[in-house]
């Protein structure tokens, strides 16, 4: 079956059908990642957004249950070169089609993925249409129908969308000693990634995964150890009341590790701004600087928009971490709170995980502050 992307800016690629048949609209992102797939499509932070996998052949080693990031995709679509049909893996359970067919999304494969990503970087993030349902290039009336809801349309309520409802408590996998009470988590839900909780289980904790609205009070009353930030979807500078409600928690004085959206919410909650970038760093190869030690990580991100670091008040924290490529604000240590945030994600899952030794630091600084108490 046919199918054709369809650009803002009126750029037409035509290819083949993958998943399922119809029309989506979103805005159109590239990731660069050339493992992850599963984890990219299942990862809450894509919510809205038609996905472009620049890595040319994808699906070559199938789909599993055990590697979802999330129960379901959030992505609006997906864009390959070519969709592997044979995959081959012990591992694999079904193909991508299949996964994208079963979840509902439509996708498009056998366009030229490079030109797209150009158009991308040059132009900067574009919204866009994936459709089954007509040729653009002979039905103009479809075409100038379609054009207008492209063009208008914006993610908005992203974390209201992805967030959890009820909160739920996972127990420790490891790292716990006989006789020893695990240290208690709470994770605000913002668009976690099953991976974040992995990481603190294996590290000996018990995790509460709280929904995203969760107030001080209500967090108060868990007594947790420490406050996990999760990542997510969105324009961080929407989520007002949740921005208010992190103020008041890191307020209390609770240690608090926050990665990517709960690194940027963290950061206005401080009195900083946002700002959202020309085309997002999404991809497992994004070098991060650390300025404690001088050394650069390859880390995997996922976002769109990124922390104004010469905003941050000098009074609240620093920054600690910067893109090296951009110099974009890639991580600040707090000295107003016991917080420390990263925009990259530490528990990457496809890789790298050269920055997991962050979820060290975070329960080293948990032991810490109950040692003064």
């Amino acid at each position: 079956m046919q199918a054709y992307l369809i650009l803002a800016n009126g750029m037409v690629f035509a290819g083949k059908s993958i998943g399922c048949p119809g029309t989506t609209v979103g805005e159109v992102v590239f990731a660069t990642g050339m493992v992850g797939f599963e984890e990219t499509l299942t990862d809450p932070s894509y919510y809205g957004q038609i996905i472009t996998q620049t890595y040319p052949l994808i699906g070559n080693y199938g789909m599993n249950s055990q590697d979802k990031e999330s129960d379901k995709i959030w992505a609006k679509g997906y864009i390959v070169r070519e969709a592997c049909t044979a995959p081959s893996n012990f591992r694999c359970e079904i193909t991508l089609d299949a996964f994208l067919k079963e979840q509902g999304i439509i996708g498009i494969e056998d366009i030229d993925t490079r030109s797209l990503t150009r158009t991308l970087r040059e132009s900067g993030v574009m919204n866009g249409a994936i459709t089954t349902e007509f040729d653009p290039n002979t039905d103009k009336q479809a075409l100038e129908a379609l054009m207008p809801q492209i063009q208008s349309y914006a993610v908005t309520g992203a974390v209201d969308a992805v967030t959890c409802t009820q909160r739920k408590t996972y127990e420790p996998t490891a790292g716990v000693a006989e006789g020893e009470e695990p240290l208690h988590i709470a994770l605000l839900d913002l668009g976690c990634k099953n991976n974040i909780i992995r990481c603190l289980q294996k590290r000996g904790c018990r995790v509460t995964v709280l929904p995203g609205h969760t107030t001080a009070a209500e967090l108060a009353e868990l007594h947790p150890d420490g406050l996990m930030l999760s990542n997510g979807p969105g324009d961080p500078a929407e989520n007002v009341e949740i921005i208010r409600n992190i103020g008041e928690m890191l307020d209390s004085g609770i240690p608090a590790f926050g990665i990517c959206l709960g690194h940027q919410l963290t950061a206005l909650a401080a009195g900083a701004q946002t700002c959202k970038l020309k085309y997002g760093h999404r991809g497992a190869n994004q070098p991060a600087t650390d300025f404690a030690t001088g050394r650069t990580f390859i880390t995997s991100q996922n976002h769109g928009y990124a922390v104004v670091g010469e905003t941050v008040p000098t009074q609240v924290g620093k920054v600690s971490h910067v893109n090296a490529n951009d110099k974009t604000c890639e991580g600040i240590e707090y000295s107003r709170w016991n917080c420390f945030t990263v925009q990259f994600h530490p528990e990457a899952n496809g890789g790298p995980k050269d920055t997991e030794f962050l979820f060290d630091r975070f329960i080293d600084r948990i032991k810490q502050s109950k040692g003064e108490h």
